[in-house]
């Protein structure tokens, strides 16, 4: 990696890398609309930029990156563009997903409530999941039908299910105890978080992970988002003073 940033003089301290990067890959619509092409040609262009910025990621070293890919109110869209976007994430995970299996040490985790997908779909993630469990590189965890409220919902549920057994005492409850209630549970939570587009709000994404995660937006929309902007998110991360709280 050191060789790396030295021969592409990357004006970034490569000690001071975020482990953890999330995405919301926002503006495929609004990028097709603006070349008279349907809805469905940005959310291509689209996957095609992910494949793009997460080989990068992998180059440069960061350890996590995750990208809001459906949400839980993406259902509300119309019709034949959900239908759509789940024939995308089929093709991807055939395609894209498949190269990077065959080819990286990149590892494939899926979060959200994968079980209102369909069949064939839940089959893809499990099959990606499993034969890149053991992979050392880049892991990049692709939240698919999630929400940040859904899953708090699901983890206090599951809480609960365990006070009621007599599994857990409702005097151990504290934050560390509930992040193992989480899709999320063996993820560190995010350093910087990256929306594109202009939009500048969470949209219900990793709620309680990104309670001191820094922020970094941008006008670009997605299909146009280029590595020189991941490495000016993570230049300009590298600038803040992160305190958590506390006083330095």
């Amino acid at each position: 990696m050191f060789d790396f940033f030295k021969r592409k003089k990357i004006p970034i301290d490569k000690e001071k890398m975020p482990r953890h990067i999330a995405i919301i890959m926002d503006g495929n619509g609004r990028w097709a609309k603006k070349r008279g092409l349907p809805r469905s040609a940005g959310h291509r262009f689209g996957a095609q930029k992910l494949r793009e910025i997460v080989l990068f990621a992998d180059e440069i070293g960061l350890k996590y990156i995750t990208v809001y890919a459906f949400s839980t109110e993406n259902w509300k869209r119309p019709k034949d563009e959900v239908e759509n976007l789940m024939n995308l994430l089929r093709e991807f995970f055939d395609t894209e997903i498949e190269n990077l299996i065959n080819k990286t040490q990149i590892r494939i985790r899926v979060i959200g409530d994968i079980s209102k997908l369909d069949k064939d779909i839940q089959e893809r993630i499990i099959s990606a999941e499993e034969r890149t469990k053991d992979k050392t590189g880049l892991c990049v965890v692709i939240a698919l039908n999630y929400g940040g409220r859904s899953e708090i919902i699901n983890a206090v549920k599951n809480l609960a299910l365990d006070i009621k057994s007599g599994k857990i005492d409702i005097e151990a409850i504290n934050e560390e105890l509930f992040k193992n209630y989480l899709y999320t549970k063996d993820i560190p939570d995010p350093d910087l978080l990256i929306r594109p587009s202009g939009e500048m709000r969470v949209s219900n994404f990793l709620l309680w992970q990104i309670s001191y995660t820094e922020f970094w937006f941008s006008n670009v929309l997605w299909p146009d988002f280029k590595k020189e902007h991941l490495l000016k998110a993570i230049e300009d991360y590298q600038k803040r003073e992160r305190r958590f709280g506390g006083v330095k």
